[in-house]
């Protein structure tokens, strides 16, 4: 595909900065600025030192994944025309009007199939039609009627899930949704319901890019089936990556009150996340928010007692130390140490020292995450769980570190 044909067929937030081709692997450096990784990872092996945008000297070379962005190219490429995307098929600004008179008027299934397949023609076509102000209006009303046929629903969210990212959409799809009375949810939950696979997807990421401030997080978060349908998901799709990462990348935007952590908790998540936690098939990705989420919702009572009266989510929380990232290493870590050490809890100490926790931990310490606060929660982690096995409590983990690694002290 030439230059040409790529700068007209894709949206240019989805191109490299460097490249100007369509990123594979969006990472974003500390400036904020995403790149696709082969790119960057050139430009820093080179000797650069700075963010190629904006010249900023980089106070880090550290990358981290940019999974929203991941999602939406995806979710972009799957409804991209697999020929050459040359031009838009000619749709007049009459023609257009005549769209959104038929979708105002309960017609909207007369012109549904033409919208969808004048979207998916590429990014002109999408600025064309949101160019129209009472187009988006048009198209959240049809949420916003009960309509029961999913078909139309889930064509709906592809619309809405194809032109997301041009200029105002998102602030207009707010202000629709959560302050012009709208009721658009339940369709929202329809489509998680009863949707397919792909739709789940592109609704999960609709609803977490409209959700931009604190108020609609909790306008969503405590609307009855939501979150239960959200934690459901998660449960019976588990060996979904894409969803199961949209889904919790959704669930950590919008768990920010102790009465969503709460309900979370009493929603069962924690052994969903154990699950995924354990399983080989995980995605690093989806691990490493699971473990995020379960950082967050550690901080309520009910959360610590999930966490506590679950069979394998310590231990499969041990398991995963130093085998993720930097940042998910330490939100394992705050995990460990709210349960054993602020908390102490006995049965999560029980369990830590039993898959071998001590000497996790200590690897940990001694590692470059052992840092800071990280440290300081490793030296206590340490102390707590040595104690309980001077003390009668946990058996394995110290009969391992005494055994296996005593070379390793903490300094």
């Amino acid at each position: 595909m030439g230059r040409d044909e790529l700068c007209i067929a894709v949206p240019s937030l989805f191109r490299c900065p460097i490249s100007l081709d369509l990123m594979k692997s969006p990472v974003s450096l500390c400036t904020g600025v995403t790149y696709d990784r082969s790119s960057i990872q050139h430009w820093l092996d080179s000797g650069h030192d700075t963010c190629p945008a904006t010249m900023q000297v980089l106070s880090s070379k550290d990358f981290v994944p940019n999974l929203t962005l991941h999602r939406l190219i995806n979710l972009w490429a799957s409804k991209a025309p697999t020929k050459s995307p040359a031009l838009a098929p000619a749709v007049s600004e009459e023609k257009v009007r005549v769209w959104i008179e038929e979708i105002k008027s309960g017609k909207i299934e007369m012109c549904l199939d033409s919208i969808v397949e004048f979207v998916s023609c590429g990014e002109v076509s999408r600025r064309f039609l949101v160019s129209f102000d009472d187009f988006l209006e048009a198209i959240v009303g049809v949420l916003n009627t009960n309509c029961d046929q999913i078909r139309v629903l889930e064509s709906v969210i592809r619309v809405l899930s194809s032109i997301l990212l041009e200029n105002g959409v998102r602030e207009k799809l707010h202000k629709l949704v959560f302050i012009s009375n709208s009721n658009c949810l339940p369709s929202f939950i329809s489509v998680l319901r009863n949707g397919s696979l792909e739709y789940s997807i592109a609704c999960v990421t609709v609803l977490e890019s409209i959700t931009m401030n604190n108020q609609s997080k909790q306008f969503v978060a405590g609307t009855q089936d939501v979150l239960p349908v959200l934690v459901q998901l998660l449960k019976t799709e588990n060996d979904h990556q894409d969803l199961n990462e949209a889904v919790m990348s959704f669930l950590i935007s919008v768990s920010i009150t102790r009465s969503i952590k709460t309900r979370l908790a009493q929603l069962g998540l924690v052994g969903a996340l154990s699950n995924m936690l354990l399983s080989q098939n995980a995605a690093v990705s989806v691990v490493e928010k699971s473990l995020k989420v379960l950082s967050i919702i550690c901080t309520c009572a009910d959360g610590r007692s999930a966490i506590s009266v679950d069979p394998i989510c310590a231990g499969a929380i041990v398991e995963r130390l130093m085998k993720v990232s930097k940042t998910a290493t330490e939100d394992a870590v705050v995990v460990l140490w709210s349960m054993c050490c602020l908390f102490r809890d006995e049965k999560a100490q029980e369990k830590v020292a039993r898959s071998n926790g001590v000497a996790k931990v200590l690897l940990v310490m001694q590692s470059e995450v052992g840092e800071g606060n990280v440290r300081m929660m490793c030296g206590d982690l340490i102390k707590v769980l040595s104690l309980g096995c001077k003390n009668g409590g946990g058996h394995g983990g110290m009969v391992s570190y005494e055994t296996k690694t005593t070379h390793i002290m903490p300094c």
